[in-house]
């Protein structure tokens, strides 16, 4: 995920996609887990997967669907924590949280920003 722009360029050029057609799926500390968040737009907020594509892409503007995982307990390392195994009850939860993002980014495709907004931001 971290050098994930030089990928994304190469799909987007190889496919011709225009930038308003892009959506990322991407892990967010900023919000708890199981939490969906939808925009368009933003920095990279530390995140360096994502400071990889606007650097490739040369724009934030791309849709972005923002699955909450949470912030690391105590002083633990966010990228210690990151990279971690879910846990068992987190894990028990998991494919009906990446299910319903699969359904925002759905929504997101067909019905557009606004819609997935009020139907999938919790």
């Amino acid at each position: 995920m971290n050098l994930s722009g030089g990928p994304i360029v190469g799909l987007r050029d190889f496919y011709k996609i225009e930038r308003d057609r892009i959506v990322i799926v991407h892990d967010e500390l900023d919000i708890p887990f199981g939490t969906l968040r939808l925009k368009l737009g933003g920095g990279d907020n530390g995140h360096n997967g994502l400071r990889s594509m606007r650097s490739s892409l040369g724009t934030g503007d791309f849709y972005r669907v923002r699955v909450g995982i949470g912030r690391p307990p105590g002083r633990q390392d966010p990228a210690d924590f990151v990279l971690r195994q879910f846990s068992t009850a987190e894990r028990k939860e998991l494919g009906m949280h990446l299910e319903r993002a699969a359904d925002a980014v759905e929504t997101l495709i067909t019905d557009g920003l606004d819609r997935a907004q009020n139907l999938y931001n919790s």
